[in-house]
């Protein structure tokens, strides 16, 4: 006889308070319900009510860990209403950032990841690098997180001494691709215990709309930096990282390679930064009536942002599109017929950020 079973809202597996309701016929799941919504901050609504220099810092609090790719994709909206061209300085260093961002994030996924599999040995190297990150991410702006670097019409901060932050991200490469890299691609224990579990096929991807590493993990060749390239990413290019057999194991693989693509972005980012300003002249540009739309590639995927402006200093309307909100409903194809027991790992597979996803 089936059974429900619930796991969250607090729960020692889940990062934020949320629920799945997972159905089971003896140890196979035959079902999950997640519920949402105890993270609501109304964070949409308090952007109607300030002015477009304070909703920059509002939207940074959308998430904790990817707060910069919030920033930068409303400014890019702002910017589209008011036909600002983004100097090129700053569309480099607005890529750094991201880069670092999607390091620190994939990396503290990986951590997650491999507590979860039994790692734990893993797990603390990988915080340590995580650490480093989050060093070079201060020396450039101030801030652990919350960087506070994007502004409409630029970024905040100059990267004044490209080769020492070039020098530290170079000493992060080099533990990444002799420990990281190994053990999450090639390791039998990582693979015994990810490979087959949590299948997500192309087709339940492309149906459900997954975007970002879970798309790519199923076959999808998803990536905005590629599909439509904002700030530096037409110059630098980047390279697609894609995997094809949809479980947790192509999952933990597309981000540890990501990681190598990320610095590779970073490297060639600063070896290659044009000179000249950082942002425009006006300090406060005027945001004219009109409408815009802002995607970008978050480090979970594509974060959408609707900005309808009627000519004040206050926006009439935004509205914010998290990749979790759209990865999450594919965790209910990902379960059905697995076990019980894998269920941890499968939720955490799509790297949920419940902050991001109820704002």
């Amino acid at each position: 006889m089936p059974y429900t079973i619930p796991i969250g809202p607090y729960h020692p597996a889940l990062e934020e308070p949320y629920k799945i309701n997972v159905t089971c016929q003896g140890e196979n799941v035959q079902d999950v319900d997640i519920a949402i919504g105890f993270n609501f901050r109304a964070i949409e609504l308090l952007a109607q009510r300030r002015n477009y220099l304070q909703d920059v810092t509002l939207v940074e609090r959308v998430c904790g860990i990817c707060s910069n790719v919030h920033t930068m994709t409303y400014c890019m909206a702002a910017e589209s209403i008011a036909g600002i061209e983004l100097p090129r300085r700053a569309a480099y260093i607005r890529v750094i950032i991201a880069e670092l961002e999607r390091l620190h994030s994939h990396l503290l996924w990986s951590g997650v990841a491999a507590e979860l599999i039994g790692y734990q040995t893993m797990f603390m190297e990988i915080f340590a690098l995580r650490e480093l990150v989050m060093d070079v991410l201060e020396a450039i702006s101030g801030n652990r997180v919350n960087y506070a670097m994007n502004v409409i019409g630029g970024v905040n901060r100059d990267i004044n001494d490209p080769d020492d932050i070039l020098a530290a991200v170079r000493k992060i490469k080099a533990t990444v691709e002799k420990v990281v890299i190994p053990i999450f691609t090639t390791d039998a224990t990582v693979k015994a215990r990810t490979a087959g579990v949590g299948i997500l096929t192309r087709e339940d991807a492309l149906a459900y709309g997954t975007v970002g590493p879970t798309a790519r993990a199923s076959g999808l060749e998803l990536d905005l930096r590629c599909d439509l390239p904002y700030a530096a990413y037409g110059e630098l290019g980047v390279n697609r990282v894609v995997q094809t057999s949809g479980d947790v194991f192509a999952r933990v693989v597309v981000r540890a390679l990501e990681i190598l693509e990320s610095i590779r972005l970073i490297e060639k980012a600063l070896q290659n930064l044009p000179k000249g300003p950082i942002r425009i002249e006006d300090l406060f540009p005027v945001i004219p009536a009109g409408e815009a739309t802002a995607r970008a590639e978050a480090p979970r995927g594509e974060v959408f942002y609707y900005i309808a402006s009627d000519g004040s200093d206050i926006p009439l309307r935004v509205k914010i599109r998290t990749p979790t909100y759209a990865n999450m409903p594919s965790v209910r194809a990902m379960s059905q017929g697995q076990q019980l027991a894998d269920m941890p790992l499968i939720q955490a597979s799509i790297d949920p950020c419940y902050s991001c996803t109820d704002r």
